[in-house]
């Protein structure tokens, strides 16, 4: 039987797995699936779309193309002064979305999505953590921006270019306060791909950037494009389920006292963290565009007698904090500046436990 991880292990692996499978929450699309296409950007028709169409209209069509189309590419991803070359191949089939996000280089990681469940395979830490995701979740997140959360961001078309022989919109999504990051957007003119991203930080600083190499649209990716090139033989597997409580069950009622603006709760769950027995309260707090997981989790007598110590962790985009409210220690992980997660994780508090309180 595998050890159980220690306190700061779990810390660690949390801000792993967030950092690079993506956000905790991703918005509900009802978009319908676009036509399969057999052809590369490269070869793609670049037919021009109105020139009046609002850069929000954009950011819609490369989100409807990132969740509906058959695509397979290469891209590079910078991040920290390191570069790391990564290949990501999505495919919707009979309403189930799958995804294969695997390291060309380095660690050797992949990560890969069917549905709801998340394998992770870390060979460099010789662990496969298996846990749930919502099911419309992408391995690579983009902005996502509706009416409501816009009045948080200015969106604006800064210009067009070329990129890779394509011509591209570039468009701008900049936070007007210090607790989101922003992004600028190279959006492919005919296909609305995203052929360059970068993640920057209120004065414009680039934190991290994703280039694509190639990308392919194709109308049939087979089901052995997602089983992993990695061999597990004697890896440790671990388990992140959620664990619903039982009935009538006084419910953990922890909450926010106050967030930054913009932000809300979006989901409110009870999971079992690796290497822990226990249940955990997950809450999960949006503004529709970025978004900040919180783990609640009871300490134990003998943690309890230990003096705590706040936490602070940074893997790229991904900033996590961690500290001790009430006898319980609290986990924020998410991919915003370091203030917002430490910001959210102090004002946790807990109310009165109630037979079935609401859960969002």
């Amino acid at each position: 039987m595998p050890r159980a991880m220690s306190s700061s292990e779990r810390f660690v692996a949390l801000t792993l797995a967030w950092a690079v499978a993506g956000a905790a929450l991703a918005e509900d699309t009802s978009l319908g699936r676009a036509p399969p296409q057999k052809t590369s950007l490269e070869s793609a028709p670049a037919h021009k779309t109105s020139l009046d169409q609002a850069p929000a209209h954009w950011l819609e069509r490369m989100n409807e193309a990132l969740t509906t189309r058959d695509y397979d590419g290469t891209f590079s991803h910078w991040h920290g002064g390191h570069v790391e070359m990564l290949r990501i191949i999505h495919r919707v089939q009979d309403g189930t979305v799958s995804e294969r996000l695997a390291s060309l280089d380095g660690s050797g990681r992949e990560f890969i999505r069917t549905g709801a469940s998340l394998t992770c395979y870390l060979p460099d830490k010789r662990t496969v953590l298996v846990e749930q995701r919502p099911p419309d979740e992408s391995l690579v997140g983009f902005p996502a921006l509706n009416d409501q959360t816009a009045s948080f961001y200015d969106i604006r078309e800064v210009t067009r270019t070329r990129l890779n022989r394509r011509d591209t919109h570039v468009i701008t999504v900049s936070p007007k306060d210090q607790y989101r990051y922003g992004y600028r957007l190279w959006i492919d003119d005919s296909t609305a791909m995203p052929l360059k991203t970068q993640l920057c930080d209120a004065r414009g600083h680039v934190i991290e950037q994703i280039v694509f190499a190639s990308l392919t649209l194709s109308s049939h990716i087979p089901d052995s494009a997602f089983k992993p090139e990695v061999s597990t033989a004697g890896f440790t597997w671990l388990r992140n389920e959620s664990a619903p409580p039982a009935p009538g069950a006084p419910t953990l009622a922890w909450n926010a006292m106050r967030l930054p603006p913009g932000f809300r709760m979006a989901a409110r769950s009870a999971q079992t963290l690796p290497g822990s027995t226990d249940p955990v309260d997950h809450l999960v707090f949006t503004d529709g565009v970025a978004s900040v997981s919180v783990f609640v989790e009871a300490q134990r007598r003998e943690q309890a007698d230990q003096p705590s110590v706040p936490e602070s962790a940074t893997v790229g985009s991904s900033s996590a904090f961690s500290t001790v409210i009430d006898g319980h220690k609290i986990t924020a992980v998410g991919e915003v500046p370091p203030d917002t997660v430490r910001f959210i994780a102090n004002q946790l508090a807990r109310e009165p436990p109630s037979v079935g309180a609401r859960r969002p």
